[in-house]
């Protein structure tokens, strides 16, 4: 275990309402960081299994080598100690101070506070450490809190957020607010006007106020069409690359409010999130089959936990497009794309997107002149975590193409056929690193419908595919789809991939 490329983890937590809730959250030293679960939600004959996760705190002391140092007092410990070691974990408790069961005056929560706090936090850890930076692993509004951080707090003070923060990992984190189907935006009118346990910080005026530096701030409020999605990018931002957005696309299990915050939000959404608000637009990001919190939540789940793992310590970055496709001209037909992207030894997928999920790819025509791309969807590997030394990283993409015709807005029944495919089949891949045995460098790839017997059992191709791009470190090879498709999609259909390194 190499600790000296191990970064200091902070994690942030996410809303907890009113005085009850705050003072719920304070009582847990871990701010939740620490939950497990035993769910998955549908075993191999349709029912929950049993699935025993043991919490991502633990998953990182045990399989990361991180550390927990603090006895008795996170703030105390660190002021008592000059030097403490880069791989370990700490907890942002900025609710602390807003909770009644220490006695004396709460004070009341404000996000622009926690986010001020954080940056000392911060500040202090790559003092003490020596790290030039930390990571920051947030869930919900905790992602807020870290944007603030990002591109209000250490603007203001002319300090680049790339300096303080290597990587930022989001679960849920409600980038573009919170909406709701019902009211007609009554409900977000009156959230907004009444703060009620302050969850105002969730609409466009409050959320503009702690996503604007200063120097930038209109007294009037967000300009109309504001989006408060994006992250800026400019000097001393950090990269989009360097942040992940896990995206929930359950929401059924979420069970607040006797369901009624699902029943609000819709069901394209995590129960409380929106499926396209929990994302920041140019970053990394995977879909999971999973809800806000809870039993099935993102937080204590297999899912979350290993696409947190690889993007923090992976080692190479593959991303997978569909490329030179051609679909019908027709204008009564739609087109979508579902894509699963499974690792090899991974008991949950690692991504993934469908209809029923509420999650399907748009497949739209290119603009005028250009060629048809489509990302499909990213991962990240890790060689350290093949299943012998030598070995190619592999991972699976199941693709389906799907049409559906619509006329006048209405689904023509009468030609469909409910869940069915025009395409379906699966490109298995692997993948070798620069630093790895020449003998799996590159990547192969074929499709399953030409391969004979198991997955498991073949090599995907006897030499790698040829490397498209001459840059050193990087390499670009285009899969063909299988000559049946080319009916459907076009003889020039095909899927890029591209392998990076990461670090």
């Amino acid at each position: 275990m190499d600790d000296n490329r191990r970064l200091p983890i902070v994690y942030v937590r996410g809303f907890a309402g009113g005085t009850r809730g705050i003072d719920k959250a304070v009582d847990d030293p871990f701010y939740g960081f620490n939950e497990g679960s035993v769910h998955v939600r549908v075993g191999a004959h349709n029912q929950p299994l049993f699935h025993q996760f043991e919490s991502p705190l633990l998953r990182l002391l045990r399989e990361e080598g991180y550390e927990l140092l603090v006895k008795g007092d996170q703030a105390a410990y660190l002021a008592q100690h000059a030097e403490i070691p880069a791989n370990t974990i700490w907890i942002h408790r900025f609710y602390d101070r807003s909770a009644t069961t220490w006695g004396g005056s709460p004070q009341e929560y404000r996000l622009e506070n926690a986010a001020v706090d954080l940056l000392d936090l911060v500040d202090r850890l790559r003092e003490k450490t020596g790290a030039p930076a930390v990571h920051l692993v947030a869930h919900s509004m905790g992602g807020l809190i870290c944007r603030c951080l990002l591109q209000k707090v250490l603007p203001d003070r002319g300090r680049a957020a790339a300096d303080c923060v290597a990587k930022f990992f989001t679960y849920g984190t409600p980038h573009g607010g919170i909406t709701f189907d019902l009211g007609g935006g009554l409900l977000e009118r009156i959230r907004d006007k009444v703060g009620i346990q302050g969850a105002d910080i969730f609409g466009p005026r409050r959320m503009y106020e702690f996503l604007t530096p200063q120097a930038e701030t209109d007294p009037d409020g967000p300009p109309d069409g504001w989006d408060a999605r994006p992250m800026p990018q400019g000097p001393g931002a950090l990269p989009l690359e360097r942040v992940f957005c896990l995206v929930g696309t359950n929401p059924t299990d979420y069970d607040v409010a006797l369901g009624l915050s699902s029943a609000a939000v819709g069901p394209h959404s995590d129960g409380l999130v929106q499926i396209e608000r929990a994302y920041v637009p140019g970053a990394q990001r995977a879909y999971v089959h999973r809800s806000h919190s809870g039993r099935y939540g993102m937080v204590n789940s297999e899912e979350g936990y290993q696409n947190l793992r690889r993007f923090l310590f992976g080692d190479t970055r593959v991303e997978a497009s569909l490329v030179g496709h051609r679909l019908s001209g027709d204008d009564d037909l739609v087109w979508q794309a579902e894509t699963r992207l499974s690792v090899r030894g991974l008991p949950v997928p690692m991504h993934e997107r469908n209809a029923a999920q509420w999650s399907p790819i748009q497949l739209d025509p290119p603009p005028d002149g250009q060629e048809a791309s489509v990302p499909l969807a990213t991962t990240f590997l890790n060689s350290g975590l093949r299943a012998a030394e030598g070995e190619p990283m592999r991972f699976v993409l199941d693709l389906r193409l799907i049409s559906l015709r619509e006329t006048g807005g209405i689904l023509n029944l009468f030609d469909h056929l409910e869940q069915s495919a025009d395409f379906a089949d699966t490109l298995v891949i692997d993948v070798g690193t620069p630093e790895g045995d020449p003998e799996v460098e590159g990547i192969r790839a074929a499709w399953n419908s030409e391969i004979e017997g198991a997955i498991r059992d073949h090599s995907a191709a006897a030499t790698p595919r040829a490397d498209e791009d001459p840059a050193p470190g990087r390499w670009v090879a285009h899969i063909p789809l299988p000559a049946i498709a080319a009916s459907l999609v076009g003889p020039d259909a095909r899927i890029r991939l591209v392998a990076t390194p990461w670090t």
